[in-house]
């Protein structure tokens, strides 16, 4: 399996509403690196799983609604628990929708996913599936 990583990063604000989270009940930032890798079983004439261009610029257009946002103040994540782990699935799905539409003219090699959200050097999340 071949693959090619990239990678961004975004800044939120969020709250986690229950006693379970601690201090983190209060609405506070994070930071997140961000890497999408993208997996084929093959590359294309060229050598390329994904051109590397079109894959950072597809990454960036998938995190800039979530950039410098609360949360919490969308209408979109009402209720949620925007945890790390659900952050990576839902930049997953809009990430998967993206590679589906031809928006990184991978002619249908890439075949799998991983969204990765790096809090710290300490703790990171992802998810990772078939498109």
């Amino acid at each position: 399996m071949y693959a090619v990583e990239v990678r961004d990063h975004i800044m939120i604000a969020h709250s986690f509403p229950s006693p379970l989270f601690g201090p983190a009940q209060g609405v506070h930032g994070a930071t997140f690196t961000v890497d999408a890798a993208f997996f084929a079983a093959d590359i294309d004439e060229h050598g390329l799983v994904v051109d590397i261009g079109l894959a950072i610029e597809a990454l960036a257009e998938v995190l800039e609604p979530l950039r410098y946002k609360n949360l919490d103040d969308s209408p979109e994540f009402k209720g949620i628990f925007t945890t790390t782990e659900f952050l990576s699935g839902h930049i997953f799905h809009e990430m998967a929708a993206k590679v589906r539409s031809g928006a990184l003219k991978d002619a249908g090699r890439v075949k799998r996913l991983r969204i990765t959200l790096h809090e710290s050097h300490l703790a990171r999340g992802w998810f990772e599936a078939e498109i």
